[in-house]
């Protein structure tokens, strides 16, 4: 009879704990899951700009200019590879591409907004999520408000 209570609460307890590692190790999940996505949201974006920055320093004009979505197949109706290559080519402003800066990155919904430092000048060059096309940002921000 002294056995009868020994074990009395300890299915409970095991229990307890069960729940309470369960519940730590999701909440553990959760934010690094959280974190690392907010750090790593804009990866391919980005890298699509750090790639496109490394053919400019290559001088591969050609594979750069398809990163714009345009080849000579099928050349881009209002950015010629002529407009190209005065905006990144060597004698642009871009041709020493060591100093460029890249700054700020500003998330938007269907792609992100990188700023180029170039001799002074700002340039704000849009990367589209799904097709990982590049081209310029028509406005600085992601969802401009157009005053009446």
């Amino acid at each position: 009879m002294n056995n009868y209570l020994d074990n009395y609460g300890v299915v409970d307890a095991r229990r307890e704990k069960r729940i309470k590692r369960i519940l730590y190790t999701l909440l553990t999940i959760a934010v690094v899951g959280g974190t690392l996505w907010f750090f790593l949201r804009n990866y391919k974006e980005e890298s699509r700009v750090r790639e496109f920055l490394s053919l400019l320093e290559k001088q591969d004009y050609k594979t750069a200019y398809s990163l714009w979505g345009c080849t000579d197949a099928t050349p881009c109706r209002d950015y010629k590879m002529e407009q190209f290559l005065r905006d990144w080519g060597p004698q642009s402003d871009a041709a020493n591409v060591s100093a460029i800066q890249r700054s700020k990155v500003k998330s938007c919904d269907k792609g992100i907004i990188q700023l180029l430092t170039i001799k002074g000048q700002e340039v704000n060059l849009y990367v589209d999520r799904a097709t990982l096309v590049l081209g310029f940002a028509p406005w600085p921000v992601c969802s401009p408000r157009v005053k009446l």
